[in-house]
């Protein structure tokens, strides 16, 4: 894990997964932490399930949802990146919302920005995987690279920065807001279904707290 504190804990799952309980706040069919008496407004379903600004990837209809929380200069997000995304292909079924959280300095910012840019043009996930898929730390030049080597329009990319800046500028307060009121210390964080996972999971690990996740959901 990545981030202001804790950096480089790795949680084990009995260690990382909390199961959100009476204290929570009720959302539609699922539950969610709530860290403060002022965070009726951040921890709505609404704003962490359905941000129309928040891109999503796996089944949009799925009966669970994973909701990650990503910074693209995290080494453990890369190093999870394709295991994640293996575990929600072979379920079929897990919907993941996919929260950018640049938390690793200035680099990380303009990183998140650019993908959320590139989503005006149908290219967030090719701008998110190439981003994801390096192993080096990320420059400017080095994402300008990747970006046009994965098919994103890079004159549009510039306009869609500056064109629609307060927008992307917004989703990434929403999702700090949330991770902050979630009380989450660093890079990648979850929530699955009913559990709040702060730390890196195994592909095992993840099967099971989604098979979790989901007899949580039936009480």
């Amino acid at each position: 894990m990545a981030g202001f504190r804790n950096k480089g804990l790795v949680p084990t799952r009995r260690r990382a997964l909390t199961l959100i309980g009476a204290g929570a706040l009720a959302v539609g069919n699922i539950s969610l932490a709530r860290a403060a008496a002022d965070d009726d407004e951040v921890l709505t379903e609404a704003k962490v399930l359905r941000d129309p600004g928040v891109p999503v990837a796996g089944n949009p209809d799925g009966n669970i949802s994973i909701i990650e929380w990503s910074d693209y200069n995290c080494p453990y997000c890369r190093k999870l990146e394709p295991e994640l995304r293996q575990v929600v292909q072979d379920d079929g079924k897990v919907r993941l919302v996919m929260k950018d959280w640049p938390i690793l300095g200035p680099v990380s910012v303009m990183a998140a920005r650019i993908a959320l840019a590139a989503k005006f043009q149908d290219k967030y996930h090719q701008a998110h995987d190439a981003m994801m898929g390096v192993s080096s730390r990320l420059t400017e030049p080095r994402i300008n690279e990747l970006l046009a080597a994965a098919g994103v329009d890079m004159d549009r990319l510039k306009r869609d920065l500056t064109d629609h800046a307060s927008d992307i500028d917004a989703v990434l307060k929403r999702n700090n807001e949330q991770a902050e009121a979630f009380g989450f210390r660093g890079t990648p964080a979850f929530i699955v279904g009913k559990y709040r996972v702060p730390g890196v999971l195994s592909m095992k690990e993840f099967e099971q707290v989604i098979a979790d996740a989901r007899k949580a959901k039936m009480n």
